[in-house]
């Protein structure tokens, strides 16, 4: 065993992507797409564990990699209870409620069952899952919505903005706990959080529609537009689901997802898409303020991240709006794998204790 060899995977809908690191160094990456064939033989996520499991050993074997000599395997956590932040060893409470019939479904509940699996087959190998996207460090002021029936909870980007705010906080000489930010990734979804000295004091749920709309979710709308459209009788429960997230969005105002195209299209003159691209900007920007109001304005630093970061455009737009708060930092893209690896390294040198679930 390598004492600092890592297996990290990323189950996403329809692929799985590996990667495996030396220590700081990616010596592997792969991503397996699975086709709508081969998936439409499963029935739940759940049932595709042999199926991903038998791909991943197969593409590390073609690689020429020992799955013998891997010291810890780290995988992307699922829609598990509310947790805080951190990395947390794959235990049998957290297996249980990945596979209980309770549990939503999602592809990266797989994370952790197929990180157990083929961590117990090496001998001294642990399996880890680090900031799933239900990491909940809400203050108490910010789950209280209008009803009580109807709390605020946090479902959110947890993995790539922890590790910008790290890495943010390293390039400055800091610790991520010593600093104030807000955080906006920026990708199929936008969830823009408030970090306050380590912790995620308030951030919009990204996932059940809420904070600004994305290429595919509607995010806050008003509220008396969706009751008349919930009791119209002209949609179901699901396709009601669908509009807040997968149809939302840009699809629902353009009919695809590609936040590229639409720039494109704004670009050489399209007034629909000029608009509908500003009207994103525009909420992201919103949103980015809301946020620095959590902080008092006490604002280290501002950090767009994310896929849709990559649009200079938008950017631009959105420093016009906020830049009087903070200096904006821009980490286009995100590297979910190396984030993974780098959590389950420092535990393995011991600069962060796993925790339990």
């Amino acid at each position: 065993m390598s004492a600092e060899k890592i297996l990290a995977i990323n189950p996403g809908s329809t692929s799985t992507k590996i990667a495996v690191f030396e220590g700081d160094k990616q010596v592997f990456i792969t991503t397996i797409r699975h086709s709508t064939e081969e998936l439409s033989k499963y029935h739940s996520v759940a049932s595709q564990f042999e199926f991903r499991k038998e791909l991943i050993l197969s593409e590390l074997q073609k690689a020429g990699v020992d799955v013998a000599s891997l010291a810890a395997i780290v995988g992307r956590g699922g829609l598990l209870r509310p947790i805080e932040s951190g990395v947390y060893e794959v235990n049998a409470n957290m297996k249980a409620d990945l596979l209980s019939p309770d549990c939503r479904e999602h592809a990266s509940n797989l994370g952790a069952l197929l990180a157990d699996s083929i961590a117990s087959g090496i001998k001294g190998a642990r399996a880890f899952i680090a900031d799933p996207v239900v990491v909940d460090e809400l203050s108490d002021v910010a789950r209280i919505s209008g009803l009580p029936t109807c709390p605020r909870i946090s479902i959110f980007h947890a993995l790539n903005q922890k590790a910008v705010a790290r890495r943010f906080a390293k390039e400055k000489g800091k610790k991520y706990e010593d600093l104030n930010l807000v955080i906006a990734h920026l990708g199929g979804g936008i969830s823009v959080a408030a970090h306050e000295k380590g912790r995620v004091v308030d951030v919009n749920n990204a996932l059940d529609g809420d904070g600004p709309f994305s290429p595919e979710r509607a995010g806050s709308l008003p509220s008396g537009a969706l009751r008349d459209i919930c009791f119209s009788g002209k949609y179901t429960i699901d396709e009601v689901k669908k509009m807040l997230c997968g149809k939302g969005g840009l699809v629902a105002h353009t009919g695809n997802n590609d936040a590229q195209a639409l720039e494109i299209a704004a670009r050489e003159g399209d007034p629909k898409a000029k608009l509908v691209q500003d009207a994103m900007c525009y909420n992201i920007g919103k949103w980015i303020g809301a946020m620095a109001a959590v902080l008092y304005g006490k604002v280290d630093g501002i950090i767009l991240t994310g896929g849709i970061a990559h649009n200079k455009y938008l950017v631009e737009y959105v420093k016009k709006m906020v830049s009087f708060i903070s200096p904006i930092t821009v980490y286009p893209g995100e590297d979910e794998m190396a984030a993974l690896s780098m959590n389950a390294l420092m535990v393995l040198r011991g600069e962060l204790k796993a925790k339990e679930y």
